[in-house]
């Protein structure tokens, strides 16, 4: 994906400013992986091999995206997700 992409999407459900988090780009600058979140609702959305996964939340299963959340946690400044949102870690 390339970074001039995130000038115009937005987010699918309140129409809201998205924020991009890079995991890997490669040497052309192009995003491969990292993922979007949502400023309002906090929805985040993945990008896997270059390509934003934008769909709407019935259409997702959290159990495909966990695997890549997990080896994102770093990124995700000390937030979990719930129900594809981002949200204040809980304490054990």
């Amino acid at each position: 994906m390339k970074l001039k992409t995130i000038e115009k999407i937005c987010c699918p459900f309140d129409k809201a400013d998205i924020e991009l988090t890079v995991i890997t780009k490669d040497i052309d600058d192009n995003i491969i992986e990292g993922f979007l979140s949502c400023k309002e609702c906090q929805r985040i959305y993945p990008i896997v091999k270059g390509i934003p996964i934008m769909n709407p939340d019935e259409y997702r299963e959290l159990e495909l995206e966990k695997p890549l959340l997990d080896q994102w946690k770093k990124h995700l400044k000390g937030k979990s997700v719930e129900n594809f949102r981002l949200t204040a870690m809980k304490e054990s």
